[in-house]
């Protein structure tokens, strides 16, 4: 197997081009924050400000155009490209030239193509046009996979058979039920993504609350399971987008993250019920009477009405299993496996479940979160030219001067701290996988201790991941999957304005935020 890695340096930009892009930035936030009131999906948004931002870099000529080809942006030597391939019986190093373009170098007469960079290895040209290597493949292919995994797992009807068991084990106690499904919100959400966890429970609790006549509950339920899908985000490395984008820039494992996001997840999933059914007051069935009916009702529900093939149901059962026991093990695979990544993992798996439906693969594809996908492609090239703008660089020095020492292990008690309780307050306002993305981005730049040989991370990765998510609870739009909860609720008539659901949610966000602090000062940092 053969690794090849290329280096360049940073283009020195002046204060003026740095501010400017600065405002590009921030003018994508906020258009982000308003994406309801612009009627326009995230990836348009993105684009435009994608666009936007290669004609600004191309115009100011800031971005690298020896830039970075086969899978890596770290640029650091700007006259030469260093490729290294690395042999099974025997260690080589190449040293490959890349001439430079633009009219750099003397002789050039300056009309090199910037669209595409040449690069020359043992007398074949590579070639990439200059945005590709910003955009992190990886993530990408662990969001494909996954999603066109679990739609087809869903097609066998496994997630509603699990849902409808749970509804008739709580024999249709309310505050039973309460608890059921914000375990099963807090499960789908870390093995599901966060909005079809939330579509799956929020619409089975709608059906078994009015069949049992509580729909003066429901928007308690509602809440409380919207709240919980951010707190089951936390749960594995896979679970949401943030985690991935700042598991893999900190070199944290599928395991190792399970194994210190899931104490934090149990106490806050316990808290979190016991706060909703105090103040929505939700209490159990207090009659003989009333347990019998409501036990009655629950089981006319029937677990089978989704199986179309016993067959692809337990295959079904049995690819789930396995696909989160490679997931999390994948870091016990030999190096030349390994190195695959959990996006191959996800598509391979993906790949397999779409046999059974080989004649209709397209529908499946039609279902992906296309929009998503191309969000993340533009936001990746964004926050590559902000890279070369300075402005991460800019953000850094900003972030240097409100923490003590970035480079400390264990951080301090204050920087963990404040980098959380920031995070938390951005994320609830715009949309976290930016803040993610840039955050992860200033950490890795400053040199925050990262996963290496076997060295533990910095506890400010981990107040990222805490506050990314976890801000998603303050208000309605701070993450999707709240947001659908708002929706279902608007939808059966429940009329719940921002300013109330931010009432409504702001204890538990509240308690949540603070629970994460002590835990990533006391436990992660």
């Amino acid at each position: 197997m053969k690794a090849f890695a290329l280096f360049a340096s940073v283009t020195e930009v002046s204060g003026s081009v740095t501010a400017m892009f600065a405002l590009v930035l921030v003018g994508l936030i906020v258009c982000l924050a308003l994406e309801e009131k612009l009627h326009a999906k995230k990836s348009v948004i993105a684009g435009i400000f994608a666009i936007v931002s290669l004609i600004l870099a191309a115009c100011c000529q800031i971005l690298p155009l020896p830039g970075v080809v086969v899978g890596s942006h770290e640029l650091v030597e700007h006259n030469r490209v260093e490729g290294v391939f690395d042999h099974e019986q025997d260690e080589e190093h190449e040293t490959v030239d890349i001439p430079k373009v633009g009219g750099e170098e003397e002789g050039t007469d300056g009309g090199a193509d910037h669209d595409e960079v040449p690069v020359y290895v043992f007398g074949h040209q590579l070639s990439m046009p200059v945005y590709i290597p910003g955009i992190d493949w990886g993530v990408i292919a662990i969001i494909l996979g996954s999603s066109l995994f679990v739609d087809v797992t869903s097609k066998s009807g496994l997630f509603t058979w699990i849902a409808v068991k749970v509804t008739k084990a709580s024999s249709g106690d309310p505050l039973v039920l309460l608890w059921s499904y914000g375990a099963m919100t807090v499960l789908f959400s870390a093995v599901l993504n966060n909005v079809t966890a939330m579509i799956i429970v929020g619409s089975l609790t709608v059906v078994s609350l009015e069949k049992l006549g509580r729909r003066n509950q429901l928007l308690g339920f509602l809440l409380v399971e919207g709240l919980l899908t951010n707190i089951g985000g936390l749960l594995t490395l896979i679970s949401s987008v943030p985690n991935i984008i700042v598991g893999n820039a900190a070199g944290i494992s599928f395991l190792t993250f399970f194994v210190k996001a899931a104490p934090y997840v149990l106490v806050t999933t316990i808290v979190t019920l016991a706060m909703g059914a105090k103040l929505f007051k939700i209490r159990r069935l207090s009659t003989v009477e009333e347990k019998a009916e409501a036990k009655e009702l629950v089981s006319s529900f029937d677990e089978n009405d989704g199986i179309d093939s016993r067959a692809f149901f337990w295959f079904s059962t049995v690819m789930l299993v396995l696909f989160i026991l490679v997931i999390a093990g994948l870091s016990a695979f030999p190096p030349h496996i390994r190195q695959l990544g959990m996006g191959f993992v996800a598509l391979a798996f993906a790949g397999v479940q779409l046999l059974r439906y080989k004649s209709e693969a397209d529908q499946f594809y039609k279902s992906v979160d296309w929009d998503l996908l191309g969000f993340f492609m533009a936001l990746f090239v964004v926050i590559y030219v902000m890279e070369y703008a300075n402005v991460l660089h800019a953000i850094g020095d900003g972030l240097q001067m409100v923490l003590s020492d970035i480079k400390a292990m264990p951080a301090s008690m204050a920087d963990t701290t404040v980098l959380l309780v920031g995070a938390a307050s951005f994320s609830s306002v715009t949309d976290n996988i930016p803040l993610a993305a840039m955050l992860s981005n200033i950490l890795t730049n400053l040199n925050a201790p990262a996963v290496v040989d076997g060295s533990t991370e910095s506890g400010l990765w981990w107040s990222v991941i805490f506050g990314a998510n976890l801000g998603g609870n303050l208000t309605p739009i701070g993450s999707a999957s709240t947001l659908v909860a708002v929706t279902i609720m608007h939808k059966h008539g429940l009329k719940v304005s921002f300013a109330g659901f931010v009432a409504k949610a702001l204890p538990f966000a509240l308690v949540h935020i603070v629970l994460a602090t002590i835990y990533v000062v006391l436990f992660l940092r």
